[in-house]
């Protein structure tokens, strides 16, 4: 049979269409993938292999998909009867499992993708990093020394290192872009409320939170997009459908698109390293050369106001307190200190002293903000912006961790990681990583392209012809099946 480490998903399903491979052949395969490789990594924390292959001998339903192995982070949504810790040791210690399942895990299932573990992420998402004290650190298959980027980080390392061909991830600051940058892979954010997070929450975040995968490729996330887009009843968020199937956008012609290209991080919130400025730069030239016009620009004013982050946080300590307030339902007994770690005790003590009306202003003011920077993509006749994903290249493994002697150290260390990403989680625009650049250690960068709201249809577009002109895919890291 083919090798099937570094096939994509699409590729894969069309082994079992054309009867060149069986569901059971890619589960057992991606599973001792799994056994041999994740020790190294430390990506797959919750191995669902019985649950898998019982699913398969049921009969799978004749998705686009069928058979095709997939991972789910261990958070960003439920999965019934599977555990769901969140990278929380205290849940992890009472034996969580989740009493429902998620309507995107549902939609998932239906096209044909077979759960084979859950993955690595932070304590409750609230790192650009994955090394939660309950599991120890997912490992980056370019260098394993450094970070997989976060929360999505034990999805992405997975991916990458081609235990599975997608993974699915979740993203309220930036969760599927980071770790694709990290990683070396493409992560699509869409457009808030593109995509359900029913039936357990309703919004995240104050409707930053958005779910989707990371992939080795555009056409792979381009159909799941598909498969997964629409509302479920009652839900808090929606958005416009699409006005034809993403998969048909892969290969299409954007059209000659002028694209603003910035390298500041946003309110000099950070020092930006050369090399992600460097790789922006790169794609840029990249994109002329395919026939677009960039124009060095600013972007949106409204990035280098101060007052954004300020209430974000405001935003994050709430959903803390709120989060520490059902963990103590599960457990039964007040959350203590001990219970979790230091950054998320800290939020969650801020989210106590915070008022109702603290927490409607920020919420105002975040949706004002969004306003002033959205404005840009229409005053100023831009289709895209370009930004390095990251400032940073990938931290080495304990970079971001807390330290005693400098309390509020690793949230502010977070701050370069996530200051290109986090602006669009609030704005709720669709964006997307590409992965172009590596450095001359071998480490993967990525750039960002942002688009109107709606449009992931043109992200997907031109991601497409970088593809084919630059492919990635068969770039190869160090640790892999």
């Amino acid at each position: 049979m083919t090798d099937l480490a570094f096939l994509d998903a699409t590729a894969q399903a069309e082994l079992v269409r054309a009867g060149d491979a069986t569901p059971a052949e890619l589960v057992d395969a991606a599973i001792s993938r799994i056994e041999a490789v994740n020790p190294q990594l430390n990506a797959v924390i919750h191995p669902l292999f019985e649950r898998a292959q019982a699913a398969v001998d049921a009969g799978l339903p004749d998705g686009p998909f069928r058979g095709v192995p997939i991972v789910v982070k261990d958070w960003d949504g439920m999965l019934a009867g599977a555990p769901f810790h969140g990278g929380n040791k205290l849940l992890k210690s009472i034996g969580f499992n989740a009493p429902s399942t998620a309507f995107l895990f549902q939609r998932l299932e239906a096209a044909g993708f077979v759960i084979v573990g859950k993955t690595n992420t932070p304590e409750f998402g609230f790192q650009p990093t994955t090394e939660p004290e309950a599991y120890g650190p997912a490992h980056n298959p370019w260098d394993t020394t450094r970070g997989t980027g976060g929360s999505s980080g034990g999805s992405a390392a997975a991916v990458a290192a081609g235990l599975v061909p997608v993974g699915h991830a979740g993203d309220g600051g930036g969760s599927i872009r980071i770790p694709a940058s990290a990683c070396g892979l493409f992560g699509l954010k869409p457009t808030r409320g593109r995509i359900s997070l029913g039936p357990d929450d309703s919004e995240a975040w104050a409707n930053m939170v958005v779910r989707h995968v990371v992939t080795r490729t555009v056409r792979d996330s381009a159909k799941v997009l598909e498969l997964l887009a629409g509302p479920m009843p009652g839900d808090y968020s929606t958005t416009a459908p699409p006005t034809g199937p993403y998969s048909a956008d892969v290969g299409a012609d954007p059209g000659k698109l002028r694209i603003g290209l910035r390298t500041r991080a946003p309110g000099d919130l950070a020092e930006v390293d050369p090399v992600c400025a460097a790789a922006a730069e790169e794609t840029g030239r990249r994109l002329e050369a395919l026939g677009h016009t960039v124009v060095v620009d600013p972007g949106p004013a409204a990035l280098d106001e101060p007052t954004l982050l300020d209430s974000f946080i405001v935003v994050l300590a709430a959903e803390a307190t709120a989060g520490l307030e059902l963990l103590a339902t599960v457990a039964g007994r007040e959350i203590t200190e001990a219970d979790v770690e230091p950054l998320t005790w800290s939020y969650a003590q801020l989210g106590k002293v915070l008022t109702a009306a603290q927490h409607v202003t920020a919420v105002g003011a975040l949706q004002s903000w969004a306003r002033r920077t959205m404005s840009w993509w229409f005053d100023g006749g831009f289709d895209l912006l370009l930004t390095p994903t990251m400032a940073e290249p990938p931290p080495v493994l304990g970079d971001l961790a807390y330290d005693p002697e400098q309390p509020g150290r690793e949230g502010a260390r977070a701050t370069p990681f996530a200051c290109f990403t986090l602006p669009f989680n609030v704005t709720g625009q669709p964006a997307v990583s590409v992965p172009l650049t590596w450095s001359a250690s071998g480490l993967p960068i990525g750039s960002q392209l942002v688009a109107m709201t709606g449009r992931e249809d043109l992200l997907i577009r031109v991601a497409a012809q970088l593809e084919a002109a630059h492919p990635w895919a068969g770039r190869i890291p160090p640790v892999h099946a």
